[in-house]
């Protein structure tokens, strides 16, 4: 298992091959939606808990669930939470999010969530416990926002990555759940490239009207990070 720091002197991650690495749609995710007023989030699908430390990290108000089915990946994440001594703030629930108990429901004001991005049979990851991560074997994205709007309270916020190519599933997957998309902006490598990933907020029985956000770039065109990124990474 290795351990590193996300910034300097910022949290500490332990990761193993039991859950997935932490990628950079992920550490987006976490700097995307605003946490004014939130003090109750969950992360649904937490994996090694990248999510819900950087949350943890942008706000001292803010304690988070973390939920997740896979318990080898569930047992990283809470050796994540000890290694940050933020056992006070962040939980993990090692359950499947489709059968959440009444107790968790109507409780959040802030979900964030980086789902299974392919159908089944079309993801890439090359180990076979970490196929659920990638394709929608265990939870579909239609799952994940029926979940979402059940758990989150009158006008709470679901925010999530998803690729561009399956972005117009995405938007109206959750509307009909009840999730009005509300916010878009498109993440791409560099201004001459074509976007790969969105960052998408929706809002549990919000009114319909999407504000499209200008472009995330991450890369310069000498291939350095662009000065957002860097403020992202804390460089």
């Amino acid at each position: 298992m290795k351990k590193w720091a996300l910034w300097p002197e910022g949290p500490v991650m332990l990761t193993s091959a039991a859950a997935e690495p932490v990628t950079t749609d992920s550490v987006l995710l976490a700097n995307y939606p605003s946490l004014s007023g939130v003090t109750r989030a969950a992360d649904l699908g937490c994996g090694s808990g990248v999510l819900g430390l950087i949350l943890a990290a942008r706000s001292e108000k803010v304690r988070v669930d973390m939920v997740e089915l896979d318990p080898a990946a569930a047992a990283v994440c809470e050796k994540n939470i000890a290694e940050n001594g933020l056992g006070r703030r962040l939980r993990v629930l090692n359950r499947d999010l489709r059968t959440l108990t009444e107790a968790e429901v109507g409780k959040y004001h802030l979900i964030v969530s980086n789902p299974p991005y392919f159908p089944v049979g079309a993801g890439t990851a090359p180990e076979e416990g970490r196929r659920d991560a990638r394709e929608e074997r265990s939870c579909t994205l239609a799952d994940l926002a029926r979940a979402a709007a059940r758990l989150l309270g009158d006008g709470g916020r679901l925010a999530l990555v998803y690729p561009v190519r399956r972005l117009v599933h995405a938007l109206s997957t959750l509307s009909e759940a009840g999730l009005e998309p509300k916010r878009l902006r498109l993440v791409q490598a560099r201004a001459d490239s074509a976007p790969s990933v969105a960052l998408l907020e929706c809002r549990r029985g919000g009114k319909p009207g999407l504000t499209a956000e200008s472009t995330l770039i991450l890369k310069n065109p000498d291939g350095t990070d662009t000065a957002e990124v860097k403020r992202i990474y804390h460089l």
